[in-house]
């Protein structure tokens, strides 16, 4: 507007306009502040997420930092099993003792199923109108407003980030979901960082008791067959987070299987336990093969030995094709699967604790080859020395005669000479024993021979021997009842029938082992009484078996003595 004079009129300025300006700007200047801020709230929580290496708290503070980023008043972050079902749960904002009343840990159903089969963002004005709602457990608290987004590592989905009840009430917005989306991608490179040390650590500690138990095996002479190899039960128990550690060992004739060392949960009942581990599932494993992982072991060592074990991990002990048995890991049945680190360092551990078993056993075979050299040397100097020198001495002794007719001096000279005669068998007999004893095992019926001819030196007639079946496959210890069962029963019958015809009959049939020792002498009552044959019944009642006397006066004894195979 202008005046008369042509000159205008600032008396009426257009203030509301200008108010309006301002009010633009401050509400930017609000919305700049904002953004400002969960820009910053946004560093502060991936500085936070990344402050840490252990897998466990990362996920822990991954939910924290989410949580305080949105106003959440809960989170969770679930991750994704090899089942495509949820194996982690990490939970904020409900305590141990809400969570213990809740029950179980969700794995994977209604809308928390939903971002797994689809793994895209997915907000949510009320979670229970949901058509995939799952509904909520007993005593869980109550829960509107959600809002989800999938963690990605290298592209792979690892789990999903769960938010629920913003404080203020207010649904989750697009800009809510953005800020979680970004911070789920940094938490992705901070969880693969967090895998990658804990794989790291993980190996290293594998590694470190490789060294331990080979050192261990290697400086110590533990029986494999006896428990002697607790302490690697237990350093492979400790590393694989496992409920049980086993190690079978090849029993004797290869069909089962006798645990050597043993940790964990009920220890003591598997604790020199022989195991049929017939499974064919195992087969490739008792062969040298590669690590074979089973969710239930009771498919292995059976429902009443497992109790409430879940998953099983058998690992060979093989190297350089020595097979030493297998290392048999359990978990308990609500445990997590065993992860391919432990799978891959089990296989690791197991060729370590074979190499050190192997090289063990070679090494006390040098020793014993050692010592059994030594043994042929002491044995071939008393053969070629010292009994020719007590021979020729016993021949100039024997001489002697020729130069006198004294009876007492005869006497002396037959003595002396009786006594070299004597030690001279004596010398054999050591001589035997050394050679016997390198390693040259003499076969049972060749020992029986020998018995029964040593007891009849002193006898007018040679006892009658016969041996009947496979008599030479009789296991160490019970061949050793057998000899000294023919011995002494040889002996009471030479010391006390003063019997002519004597019969010795071993025989293996059937199953058994059987000794028979028959005289035609003066017999005895009461044969119960007699201490030599009380040791002969405690023999074969160690054994399992059993003796039979049958003797009566001028009738001769029976002995009959056997024992299963």
């Amino acid at each position: 507007m202008q005046t008369l004079g042509g000159d205008p009129d600032y008396t009426t300025e257009p203030q509301p306009m200008i108010d309006g300006v301002l009010k633009g700007f401050v509400s930017r200047a609000e919305e700049l502040l904002q953004s400002q801020e969960r820009m910053a709230g946004l560093l502060e929580a991936v500085v936070a997420v990344a402050e840490d290496l252990s897998l466990d708290a990362v996920l822990e503070r991954v939910v924290q930092s989410a949580c305080r980023l949105l106003h959440a008043r809960y989170g969770a972050l679930g991750v994704i099993g090899d089942n495509l079902a949820l194996s982690h749960f990490i939970t904020v904002g409900i305590d141990q003792e809400l969570a213990h009343r809740i029950g179980p840990l969700p794995t994977g159903h209604g809308v928390l199923g939903l971002l797994i089969s689809e793994p895209r963002p997915l907000r949510l004005h009320d979670l229970r109108e949901h058509p995939e709602s799952f509904g909520f457990p007993a005593n869980h608290p109550p829960m509107k407003s959600f809002l989800g987004v999938p963690v990605r590592v290298r592209d792979v989905v690892f789990g999903n980030l769960y938010l629920t009840e913003k404080e203020d009430g207010t649904d989750f917005t697009a800009e809510d979901e953005g800020l979680a989306v970004a911070l789920a991608a940094a938490a992705g490179v901070a969880i693969e960082n967090a895998r990658l040390y804990d794989d790291a650590r993980r190996r290293a500690r594998w590694l470190e008791a490789c060294m331990d138990v080979s050192g261990l095996v290697l400086g110590s002479d533990r029986d494999y067959t006896s428990g002697g190899l607790d302490p690697v039960a237990s350093r492979a128990l400790q590393e694989s987070g496992s409920r049980l550690a086993l190690l079978v060992a090849p029993a004797t004739g290869g069909a089962s299987h006798i645990v050597a060392g043993v940790a964990g949960k009920d220890a003591a009942s598997f604790s020199g336990r022989t195991l049929a581990l017939d499974s064919p599932l195992l087969e490739s494993v008792l062969d040298g093969g590669e690590p074979v992982v089973l969710e239930d072991a009771s498919a292995v060592i059976g429902d009443a030995d497992c109790g409430a074990a879940g998953p099983l991990l058998a690992v060979a002990l093989s190297t350089q094709g020595a097979h030493h048995g297998l290392l048999l890991l359990l978990r308990d049945r609500e445990a997590l699967p065993f992860a391919r680190t432990d799978i891959e360092m089990g296989a690791v551990f197991g060729s370590h604790v074979a190499l050190a078993l192997e090289l063990s056993r070679v090494h006390r075979l040098r020793e014993e080859l050692l010592v059994f050299t030594d043994r042929d040397r002491i044995a071939r100097d008393l053969h070629d020395l010292v009994i020719q020198r007590l021979f020729a001495a016993g021949l100039s002794v024997q001489s002697l005669t020729r130069f006198t007719k004294d009876e007492l001096a005869t006497e002396r000279i037959r003595t002396i000479t009786g006594e070299l005669d004597e030690a001279i068998r004596s010398l054999r007999d050591t001589i035997y024993s050394l050679k016997s004893s390198s390693g040259e095992t003499e076969l049972l019926s060749g020992r029986i021979r020998r018995v029964t001819r040593s007891s009849a030196k002193s006898m007018p007639f040679t006892p009658r021997l016969t041996i009947t079946g496979p008599v030479d496959a009789v296991t160490p210890d019970k061949a050793d009842n057998v000899v000294a069962v023919v011995s002494e029963g040889l002996s009471n019958a030479i010391r006390h029938s003063g019997a002519d015809a004597i019969s010795v009959s071993v025989g293996v049939i059937k199953g058994r082992v059987t000794v028979v020792i028959t005289d035609n002498g003066a017999g005895f009552d009461e044969p119960e009484k007699r201490r030599g044959l009380a040791n002969l019944e405690d023999r074969a009642r160690m054994l399992d078996g059993e003796c039979i006397i049958t003797s009566a006066p001028e009738a001769g004894t029976s002995l009959e003595w056997s024992v299963p195979l």
